[in-house]
């Protein structure tokens, strides 16, 4: 009996892993079909070449009907509560009739492929809520390369139907960046603590903001209001925004589900705001020429190590520069040169 069983499992596993066509694939994405939605997004994830093509032309004939979603994106320091604030407004954005989607970028970890796998099970009403969709970073060896696959993984699920997009940072250092270079609003959570706790973040996570938020504020409701005026007065050392929007500072408490509404309400005020000055619709813009370059320096890189003979060129000169018999940047130039040379 257990000989079946396995037998089944194998021909089920076998057919789930049988790949689609094009228009098979898009026409599941559009109608909602989160099956097909999660496979098209394991082909970009993939890094076999045949799946990227695939993938490619998939993401080509789905982009007409994406770009329509309000893409939030969500940072802050260790032990914030990130998961449950995204859980917290995440229900509220649904309780608003509209499908949300929550993505992750996080280079660091090849096993747990960031905390979001963790934040399923903590964010149990969002994981099981009909019109949300959660789903982990393609972990991978540069943050370049995790980013790209989260963005493309974005077109998909606005052409899914999901118009609200939540990216979370979950890795630390240049991560917030890239997750600021795809979304449309950018907002940082913050423990009840006082200005000192600016010092440790970097300022420039800071400037990023379009609005700061004190979680757990009931925990220490006046630490929380002195953490909020400092952070207030701490934002406006920094240059205007681009945008024109003044950065606001505002208390909330996820757990208690405090402030939440006053947060989206916020947030659809920016909507509107940059909707109105074109500032909007000009960050878009740039941020998709930022990514055709981000896409051409990672293209170029592959190239770069794929040439036969590259590794064992690189190894030399590597011990070279290590052994301080060569400058990096000689060694650079000889590189490139190797590379661009003809065959």
């Amino acid at each position: 009996m257990k000989d079946k069983k396995n037998i089944r499992d194998r021909i089920r596993s076998a057919k789930r892993k049988k790949l689609l066509s094009v228009d098979e694939y898009v026409n599941g994405i559009r109608s909602g079909d989160r099956m097909v939605l999660g496979r098209a997004i394991t082909l970009v994830e993939s890094m076999n070449d045949d799946h990227q093509a695939l993938a490619n032309e998939i993401i080509g004939k789905c982009l007409p009907f994406a770009g329509q979603s309000f893409r939030l994106g969500i940072t802050g320091v260790p032990g914030v509560g990130k998961s449950t604030f995204i859980e917290s407004l995440g229900m509220h954005v649904l309780g608003q009739g509209r499908k949300l989607a929550v993505l992750a970028i996080d280079p660091t970890s090849n096993i747990s492929k960031g905390s979001i796998l963790g934040d399923k099970t903590r964010m149990q009403q969002l994981s099981t809520a009909g019109n949300a969709f959660i789903r982990p970073s393609p972990a991978g060896a540069t943050l370049g390369g995790v980013a790209r696959k989260t963005r493309e993984v974005m077109t998909l699920c606005e052409a899914a139907g999901f118009n609200t997009v939540f990216v979370e940072t979950v890795g630390v250092g240049q991560s917030e960046t890239a997750v600021h270079s795809m979304t449309d609003f950018f907002l940082l959570l913050l423990l009840p603590g006082g200005g000192d706790e600016l010092q440790g973040i970097k300022r420039g996570i800071v400037e990023m903001a379009d609005l700061i938020a004190v979680n757990k504020s009931d925990t220490a409701p006046e630490l929380a209001k002195q953490a909020k005026q400092a952070y207030k007065n701490a934002v406006h050392l920094f240059p205007a925004k681009e945008s024109g929007w003044t950065v606001g500072t505002v208390l909330c408490s996820a757990l208690e589900n405090k402030g939440i509404s006053e947060i989206w309400d916020l947030l659809l005020e920016y909507y509107s705001f940059s909707k109105g000055n074109g500032f909007f619709d000009r960050k878009r813009g740039e941020q998709l020429r930022y990514w055709l370059e981000e896409t051409i320096n990672d293209g170029l890189k592959g190239m770069f190590f794929k040439q036969k003979g590259m590794k064992e060129k690189y190894e030399e000169i590597e011990r070279q520069i290590v052994s301080g018999k060569m400058t990096p940047f000689v060694g650079a130039q000889s590189l490139l040169e190797y590379f661009s040379k003809p065959d």
